[in-house]
């Protein structure tokens, strides 16, 4: 036995050549997008000031970029462990943020993606009120806000653009899956049109063939028997023909008997000689106007009674069947029948005016009379045309050739498998260039991407989505500034200087000397500290105690300045007098 490759004889098994790697370079290059943004929104947090551990939250954004490649595989567990880790690291939000889109556009079930998205914005403000006191806004208010603009920025705004991203992709899946069904069953009712109207000239073949085989067979009996008396070294001649004329009915009756019931269907009147002349049609014409339609025939040229048989059958059933469709549909229309016949063509039109009140929806017809009519006509050589007038009416028109060449054969859309060949079934779908975008749950395969529209659309979604992702990283910025801006700080009055701090340290208290109170402590001051070697009267430490009196605070260093003592001591003060005395 020789073992084969059962998948050699179905190319189209095969993936396509540079499928993997595309799909590994596009991977790739979501994850460095992805990890920037998440990088980008750490940076700028920190440029602000606003990073209680930086080494902490850069270990986890770490985390969260080793857990995105996987979040395709393990949507909802990489989600909400990125959830987490968001209210612990800002920079984890553009992270968790494409997780989100992700679990939101794949997630074909309403109620389990909303029980997702909660779920993962509960668990990013839970996380960002719990690990405050350490990585956050001290007050719980206040990390209850920066919980609130995390979830907003990183779960929800994400996860209802992909549910409306998913939402949009499967709707356009439906709409392309019912217009193909829609196309198929088109082609199929068009088909089955074709084949009933073959069969039912091939049952008029058999009729018109069948009688002619007949009157020769009948000949050809009449002339054996008239040979044997007259001429009997021919009457062998003559029961060759009858014999081989009489196996030719056989054979042809055998042939189109298949054809069943079907085949029988040669229409309302049976196939004759008068059929399509120039009194059949008007006998039609007649039999309309007696149904109550204004019909007007005009007959251009000399009868049809000389024409082959499927010529004038042709006709017959094309003026049959276009005041067929008046009486269905356009009752009070008025309606022309133009026949003009010269020696290369036959020229028909049937044409009416609108009717005063249009069918109803469920009134229209399927087309496949007309189907038929086309098929006949393309048989025969012709051309075939039938269309809606501006006016509202509607016109049949169709041209056979007099004299129908043998080779004739139908048109290329009509032989089988045209419907497989059509062009645009291979459709690929551009709208999720990562592997299911909004399907119900699958993909359509691509076609490598190599159509222009096809790479022009998905250019556009990646340059959305990216400029989407950078967007909320600002959004996501700002907001953390912003709650920490408003957050309340330590305050409470400042501290005062003591003994034993150094000059330098009581500056920087902004207790500094001021030459007006030390000029007013000048000669008022009490004895200083033994090892004094300077003081400072600061103007803060003088305050106003009882009128005409200001209390003063001094402040002495020793040699190696620093403070040794501080004193409170009371100096008048004095007020001047008025420049000008009132009358």
């Amino acid at each position: 036995m020789v073992r084969t490759n059962p998948f050699r004889r179905f190319p189209r098994c095969r993936p396509p050549v540079g499928s993997a790697a595309g799909g590994s370079a596009r991977t790739v290059a979501e994850l460095a997008g992805v990890v920037l943004a998440g990088l980008g929104t750490y940076l700028m947090v920190g440029r602000l000031g606003f990073l209680p551990d930086p080494g902490f939250q850069l270990l986890a954004l770490a985390v969260g970029a080793g857990l995105l490649p996987v979040r395709r595989r393990f949507p909802e567990a990489v989600l909400l462990v990125l959830a987490t880790l968001t209210g612990l690291s800002v920079g984890v939000g553009p992270i968790t943020a494409a997780a989100a889109y992700t679990v939101a556009r794949r997630t074909v079930r309403a109620r389990r993606r909303a029980r997702l998205l909660g779920a993962a914005g509960a668990l990013v403000l839970g996380s960002a009120v719990a690990v405050a006191p350490w990585f956050g806004p001290e007050p719980v208010p206040y990390a209850v806000a920066l919980g609130l603009v995390l979830a907003s920025t990183a779960v929800v705004v994400p996860g209802l653009v992909g549910t409306a991203h998913g939402q949009q992709g499967r709707l356009l899946r439906a709409l392309r899956e019912r217009g193909d069904a829609a196309e198929r069953a088109r082609r199929l009712a068009d088909s089955e049109a074709r084949i009933h109207e073959r069969s039912r000239i091939a049952a008029e073949m058999h009729d018109l063939v069948g009688h002619r085989l007949s009157l020769i067979s009948l000949h050809a009996g009449g002339l054996e028997l008239a040979l044997d008396r007259a001429a009997p070294e021919l009457r062998e001649e003559a029961v060759l023909v009858r014999r081989t004329t009489r196996d030719a009915l056989r054979e042809l009756r055998q042939a189109l008997g298949v054809l069943g019931p079907l085949g029988r269907d040669t229409g309302p009147d049976a196939l004759t000689d008068a059929t399509g002349t120039r009194a059949d049609v008007e006998a039609l014409v007649a039999r309309s106007r007696e149904g109550g339609i204004a019909v007007r025939l005009d007959w251009t040229g000399p009868d049809l009674d000389a024409r082959p048989a499927r010529v004038r059958r042709a006709v017959d059933r094309l003026v049959r069947e276009a005041l067929t469709n008046v009486h269905r549909y356009a009752t009070a229309a008025h309606v022309t029948v133009t026949v003009v016949h010269d020696d290369a063509e036959v020229r028909i039109t049937v044409r009416n005016d609108a009717p005063p009140r249009p069918p109803a929806a469920g009134e229209a017809g399927t087309g496949r009379g007309l189907t038929g009519l086309r098929e006949r006509v393309e048989l025969l050589g012709g051309s075939f045309d039938a269309a809606a007038l501006p006016s509202g009416g509607f016109r049949v028109a169709a041209t056979v050739p007099t004299e129908p060449t043998e080779s004739t054969e139908p048109a290329d859309r009509d032989r089988p498998g045209a419907a497989e060949r059509s062009p645009g079934d291979g459709r690929a779908d551009p709208l999720d260039s990562a592997g299911a975008h909004g399907a119900p749950g699958a993909d359509v395969p691509s076609d490598g991407g190599g159509r222009p529209d096809v790479r022009e659309r998905r250019t556009a979604d990646v340059l959305t989505l990216a400029f989407g992702l950078a967007g909320l990283s600002v959004l996501m910025v700002l907001g953390v500034a912003f709650v920490y801006a408003t957050r309340p700080h330590q305050s409470g009055p400042p501290p005062l200087p003591r003994v034993g701090m150094t000059y330098e340290q009581v500056a920087g208290l902004g207790v500094l000397d001021n030459a007006a109170v030390r000029a007013a402590a000048t000669g008022h001051e009490p004895p200083r500290t033994a090892g004094t070697a300077g003081c400072i009267y600061p103007f803060n430490g003088a305050t106003e105690s009882h009128p005409g009196g200001l209390t003063v605070a001094r402040y002495c260093f020793d040699a190696t300045h620093r403070l040794i003592s501080i004193d409170r001591f009371t100096v008048p003060s004095v007020r001047d007098a008025t420049p000008w005395e009132s009358p």
